[in-house]
């Protein structure tokens, strides 16, 4: 039996994956990597490895949002500091946003 995927590390763990992922969880995801990263629990390349995960599972599921809100919600994690101007353009390439 095969369970629901909790977070977006579960992808590599070969866990079941339901539907698109939601914006608010993306924002999850991407403020537990901050704060793992300010905290000094991650090194930059395994930042750089998740992010590549959490990248990877939203291409394969997409995302339950418009280009516009993903858009502006990648605008407000710029803001509050939560991604840098580098991993936010990654974000928008490597899901077809520009």
């Amino acid at each position: 039996m095969n369970r629901v995927v909790t977070s977006m590390e579960d992808t590599c763990k070969g866990v079941y994956m339901a539907g698109s992922i939601s914006i608010e969880r993306l924002v999850q995801e991407l403020d537990k990597l901050k704060a793992e990263m300010d905290a000094g629990a991650l090194q930059h390349s395994e930042y750089d490895q998740r992010l590549s995960r959490v990248i990877a599972e939203l291409r394969e599921r997409g995302i339950d949002a418009d280009r516009a809100k993903i858009t502006a919600t990648l605008e407000e994690l710029l803001e509050r500091g939560t991604i840098v101007p580098s991993v936010k353009t990654h974000l928008e390439k490597r899901l077809g946003l520009v």
